[in-house]
């Protein structure tokens, strides 16, 4: 396998996480070669959009900063944590958010691959009902990490990239 550069999104409206990893190798299951670390941790962080901004200039903000961040990062692969709700109140308005997501992605022509919560918790846990801090030890080993990337929704979307190394064949 060669190097595979892979972005991965927690989308959001108030905060879209996101973190870029390069994949030297095949995944644990797929044989690694000793004498190569198989991850480097790239980038992370946020896009954020103000509450009090109107809901149209928060999709913008999110539109251009992730168009700015595909350029920038040239990955070959997005990772998208799916649409995933416990209650109802702001499913619309994050739905938009990732329609947004999806516009950017269409404009760019980049592959993509998408993961419920429960396969990230899944993939890096061994399982699907696994806590935030057991997906977070799972990050910060995977990635030789000293400690948790912050904010939390940065370390969502790490996971998120590391479910597809995991799942890339």
């Amino acid at each position: 396998m060669t190097s595979l550069k892979i972005l991965g999104l927690d989308p959001g409206l108030a905060t879209l996480g996101f973190g870029c990893i390069l994949a030297h190798s095949a995944p644990p299951s797929k044989k690694i070669k000793d004498d190569q670390q198989p991850l480097q941790l790239l980038e992370f962080g946020v896009i954020e959009t103000p509450s009090k901004q109107p809901l149209q200039q928060r999709l913008v903000t999110i539109y251009e900063d992730l168009h700015s961040l595909v350029s920038d990062l040239q990955p070959d692969l997005i990772a998208i944590e799916k649409l995933f709700f416990y209650r109802m109140g702001n499913t619309i308005k994050i739905a938009q958010a990732g329609g947004v997501v999806l516009l950017v992605l269409g404009q760019t022509q980049l592959p993509y691959v998408e993961f419920s919560p429960p396969e990230i918790k899944q993939t890096l846990t061994g399982y699907g009902k696994a806590d935030k801090q057991q997906v977070q030890t799972a990050i910060t080993r995977e990635l030789y990490l000293s400690s948790v990337p912050q904010p939390n929704d940065a370390a969502d979307a790490l996971a998120v990239a590391l479910t597809a190394w995991f799942h890339h064949d």
